[in-house]
């Protein structure tokens, strides 16, 4: 089974005098890139969570994003002025180069700001974090499960997908080799035309070169390779996607190979049908390569 790069995953939880909330977000990118935002008082959380990511993602862009909150009655609650002062004057940045390009903004609220990170603080007091740390390590498993789930349930859609396009590659590349066949009157009447123009030019020229001007005429109008290379190729993505796991690269390494093949066969067609057949593979190739970026 393939998976996903694709995935969402929340929960909320409360320990003590804390309640929080977990976003976990993935979307498709070339390797693993892991963004975690959690409270830097809580030593030693960040990293731990990092490698339980690691473990179970092999690719994809992933957002975790942890919001804390303490609930305890009478718990200290601080501006931190350095922070709402930066906050500010990005702000007034941000409006002077908005009405400078004439697009109108929304009004900032107080609302908006205060629940910016770093602007309100919540003081712990002398209480340990190391609880706590423990508690979210123990619970972020059911996170990163639930998150991997999605991630393989948009894989076996994924999957049914791919697979459909690749029956109807073969389907194509079947046509193009019937298509090809189909044209050989029409190709050895081109051939043997050529033939006599490469003869009639020949008076001096060195046997060797003569022959390879033949062997050239020959190539560029035999499509038998580019078919059989299709082929292969169907059937190398189609056990990719029977072996499962990551082979997203694999897949992505095998669309371009694809699309290689494809473009050759349009090029030497040199006959309407084989052409459309040929561009008609280049669409539906184009179309499982978009699919292919999301595969893990």
């Amino acid at each position: 089974m393939i998976r996903s790069m694709t995935g969402f995953a929340s929960a909320k939880g409360a320990y003590g005098s804390f309640q929080w909330n977990w976003e976990l977000r993935g979307v498709n990118a070339k390797g693993l890139d892991m963004r975690l935002r959690a409270p830097d008082w809580l030593e030693g959380l960040e990293a731990a969570l990092r490698a339980e990511i690691g473990k179970a993602v092999s690719r994809g862009n992933v957002t975790l994003s942890l919001r804390l909150a303490r609930i305890e009655a009478g718990a200290e609650v601080s501006l931190n002025r350095a922070a709402l002062s930066s906050v500010l004057d990005a702000l007034g940045e941000v409006e002077a180069e908005a009405a400078r390009r004439k697009i109108p903004l929304a009004p900032s609220r107080a609302t908006d700001l205060i629940a910016l990170r770093g602007v309100m603080e919540v003081g712990s007091g002398d209480e340990d974090p190391a609880p706590l740390v423990t508690q979210l390590k123990a619970e972020f498993p059911a996170l990163l499960e639930s998150f991997v789930e999605m991630r393989e349930t948009e894989g076996r859609a994924l999957e049914e997908i791919l697979r459909d396009q690749l029956s109807r590659i073969a389907t194509l590349t079947t046509k193009a080799a019937e298509l090809a066949e189909a044209r050989r009157p029409q190709m050895a009447a081109t051939l043997r035309a050529n033939l006599a123009r490469v003869l009639e030019n020949a008076d001096g020229a060195e046997p060797d070169r003569v022959a390879q001007e033949l062997a050239l005429l020959s190539v560029k109008a035999d499509v038998t390779e580019e078919i059989d290379r299709l082929g292969a190729h169907v059937d190398a993505a189609r056990a990719l996607l029977d072996q499962g796991g990551a082979v997203g690269r694999k897949l992505d390494f095998l669309m371009q190979e694809f699309n290689r093949e494809a473009n050759t066969l349009c090029s030497k067609a040199q006959n309407a049908e084989l052409t459309a057949a040929g561009l008609d593979l280049k669409a539906l190739i184009d179309q499982m390569r978009e699919q292919v970026q999301n595969v893990e």
